[in-house]
């Protein structure tokens, strides 16, 4: 849904952005902000910058920032309208919905109904099993050596043996049979009508990424059948693009996560201490899931069963894994069946070195083919090492490719100049090996950037003018006869400056004050000038114009030539670029301008630094 620049900047300037990510992040006042450790990439010095005055953050380290709905779309992983509800949501403010259809209107209103009943429906579960009810279920989960906290922590409860016990619950709260058959939690046939789907279970509630209910899987107490029964998929539950665990796994910052078999085994790690363990839910982990993963880790160990449907699953998912750029590893469990079993058999020290001593997935493949073979056979080892070179001739990149033609010659001494051409043999055969994609090493971030060095100079100088006036907005009527937004490089510098300059403008008039200016000015227009944008790489550009500085100025004398040469260097900029578009009159003229305007900022005064 669209929602007004208007209503964005309400819902942004209501939430105070210390508050919103000092819920998330340790802060610490220095100065006029607030610093803490980036929660996006590993420090140990705070390098991360909240700035109450203009509500935007940003992290000297990592190059991160944006403003409160930027933190909460990378933190959480939400999408802006997601994020912006969230913050909507914490400030009391209703947002419109008359930009929706009428078919959206009840989409949506449905969805809110079904979350209801799932979050109601868990409640009861919850509370059942610690009634006299859910004895059953709660012996069960004690034989599991579940504490009560762990319990709580996953919201665990039970289904006991009535029939409609939770449909006559559901329908006293007002809620409709329609919408409990279409939550599935409630099943309808003609002999017993609607009625309860689980029973005799101990119950997983299933939790989206923003720890909504979302659906429920069920473990029978005996020997019953399925042994594991899971809601259908509803409008708010898609089985195949949401993680059991992922709600509490990432919000460890961990840089992996482990990839496991069931609720028992994420439950049991994650009691251990190893709360970055996930599992798909009851069916084959899916190319979805693996692309919601990549969103918070590049790595992920699977621990699954030691047992042929596990190592089966192993193998698929690496395939999976390795398809969208993520890599696997491979947690060796035996002689133990799973990781529960590993972990109440050996402790959580040796669960932990078999994590960091994960196998290489492409090795763990050749393990499992190894035992096809008789390796006491020369014709079967030779084609066992044929299948070697076949596999290694999946490796795109070259040097990647060298790499594990090296370390597999080492492992299963095979000299390496023959492995190497019988690699070489498959590829003028018609193999799989493509040309070599070309890799350059940058030396610096701005070739890295694909600009040039004085580029990237002149855009440094237009960061530390834009964030300059954005500390102290009384400057910009001092300077606005001598910088406008078509002195900044054209892309987003030019849009951010193009609405902060209006906003300025509009918000302050001919005198700018700090009674009458710079409430404004600071703590909403930053914020509302990076919401403008809505492709994340933008928003951190638009946020580092803001959140750049000079250290070690002193006096004011000092700032004042910095800042005047900051301004010349920005100025001469524009007038190159000026010159480089010369050929019309207009053309001349703006370089005049330009020239007459260069020779004055050369002996102004600029007050109050």
């Amino acid at each position: 849904m669209y929602y007004p620049s208007e209503v964005v900047e309400q819902v942004i300037a209501a939430n105070d952005i210390v508050d919103v990510i000092g819920s998330y992040v340790h802060l610490k006042k220095s100065g006029a902000s607030y610093m803490g450790l980036c929660p996006f990439h590993n420090e140990k010095t705070p390098s991360f910058s909240v700035s109450p005055g203009k509500q935007v953050f940003h992290c000297f380290g990592c190059g991160e920032g944006g403003n409160a709905v930027t933190f909460l779309m990378k933190y959480e992983n939400l999408t802006f309208q997601e994020a912006l509800k969230n913050l909507a949501d914490r400030a009391g403010i209703r947002l419109p919905e008359e930009d929706m259809s009428e078919g959206a209107k009840q989409k949506q209103q449905l969805k809110v109904r079904l979350l209801q009943i799932n979050k109601d429906t868990a409640t009861y579960y919850y509370r059942l099993l610690r009634s006299p009810k859910g004895q059953r279920g709660m012996e069960y989960l004690a034989g599991r050596a579940l504490s009560a906290q762990t319990m709580q922590n996953f919201g665990l409860g039970f289904a006991d043996g009535a029939s409609n016990d939770l449909v006559r619950f559901l329908r006293r709260k007002g809620y409709s049979d329609e919408d409990i058959l279409q939550s599935g939690v409630a099943a309808y046939d003609e002999k017993r009508g609607l009625h309860d789907k689980f029973w005799n279970r101990v119950m997983f509630p299933i939790m989206d990424v923003s720890n909504k209910v979302i659906g429920f899987g069920g473990r029978v107490m005996g020997d019953g059948k399925p042994k594991y029964l899971n809601s259908p998929e509803t409008p708010v539950f898609d089985k195949s693009t949401n993680l059991y665990g992922l709600n509490i796994a990432k919000r460890g910052r961990s840089p992996y996560f482990i990839l496991c078999e069931g609720y028992m085994d994420v439950i049991a790690m994650h009691q251990a201490g190893f709360t970055q363990a996930i599992a798909s839910l009851g069916t084959a982990f899916t190319q979805g899931q693996a692309a919601i993963i990549k969103r918070y880790v590049k790595t992920v160990l699977l621990s699954y069963d030691s047992d042929g449907a596990g190592v089966a699953a192993a193998l698929r998912n690496i395939g999976i894994l390795k398809e969208a750029g993520i890599t696997a590893k491979v947690v060796d469990l035996r002689p133990c069946k799973d990781p529960d079993e590993f972990i109440k058999t050996n402790g959580a020290d040796a669960f932990k070195e078999r994590l960091d001593n994960a196998e290489n997935s492409f090795f763990y493949e050749l393990r499992q083919m190894e035992g096809s073979y008789s390796m006491d056979d020369p014709d079967a080892r030779t084609q066992f090492y044929r299948n070697i070179a076949k596999k290694l001739c999946e490796f795109e990149d070259e040097i990647e490719r060298e790499n594990y033609i090296h370390a597999a010659a080492v492992k299963y001494y095979i000299p390496e100049d023959s492995l190497r051409r019988e690699v070489a043999s498959y590829t003028k055969a018609g193999g799989a090996i493509p040309a070599p994609a070309v890799r350059q090493r940058p030396k610096n971030a701005a070739k890295e950037a694909g600009i040039s060095a004085a580029k990237a100079a002149l855009m440094q100088s237009q960061r530390l003018l834009m964030t300059w006036i954005s500390d102290n907005p009384q400057l910009y009527v001092q300077l606005r006869d001598y910088i406008g937004p078509e002195d900044f490089e054209e892309g987003v510098f030019r849009q951010a400056a193009e609405k902060y300059f209006s906003m300025l403008n509009e918000g302050m008039g001919d005198r700018l004050t700090a009674a009458s200016g710079s409430a404004r000015a600071g703590d909403a227009s930053c914020a509302a000038v990076i919401s403008i944008f809505d492709d994340e790489t933008q928003q951190k550009e638009a946020a580092s114009l803001f959140e750049t500085r000079i250290a070690g100025l002193d006096s004011p004398k000092e700032k004042e030539k910095a800042l005047r040469d900051v301004l010349l260097a920005v100025k001469r900029g524009s007038l190159e670029r000026l010159a480089r578009e010369q050929g019309s009159d207009d053309a001349l003229k703006k370089i005049m301008e330009t020239q007459q305007q260069i020779a004055k900022i050369g002996k102004l005064q600029i007050n109050n630094l």
